[in-house]
């Protein structure tokens, strides 16, 4: 079993390399079976960062896709909560985030991006807590 653990981690993996290289398609078929393999195994350690991907090459593949990729982003925020990963629900709240600021849903992704950035106490010299705050400070 943890070897089937490790799939979904390296099939979360291989989906993002694919995104970052234009290959929306095969990432998005690997971050589908990476989910399929958490819904057989029931091993959740990935699950959120597996959905925020997913709507992360939805929107890079095309902007058509922006109510499933915010499907997706707010999937990865309730999961990321409910195991209280704070960073996980930081990263899929930043994505969320900067759509809804596309849309013209700034006071909505302000208030979502200050709430949850004002809960960190530590760790500002992170990459995904300077990317927050940068968004913040467009935001406002």
């Amino acid at each position: 079993m943890q070897q089937r653990h490790r799939e979904s981690y390296f099939l979360a993996l291989l989906g993002q390399v694919c995104g970052w290289s234009g290959a929306y398609a095969e990432g998005l078929e690997a971050l589908g079976e990476a989910l399929r393999f958490v819904e057989q195994i029931g091993e959740r350690t990935w699950e959120a960062e597996i959905h925020r991907l997913k709507g992360e090459l939805l929107l890079a593949r095309s902007q058509g896709d922006q109510s499933e990729a915010e499907a997706c982003y707010s999937k990865s925020i309730d999961v990321a909560r409910g195991q209280g990963a704070k960073l996980l629900e930081l990263r899929a709240t930043t994505r969320c985030a900067e759509l809804w600021l596309d849309q013209g849903r700034r006071s909505e992704a302000y208030d979502a991006q200050v709430s949850l950035y004002d809960w960190f106490t530590e760790g500002f010299d992170t990459a995904d807590l300077n990317e927050a705050k940068a968004l913040i400070e467009k935001l406002s």
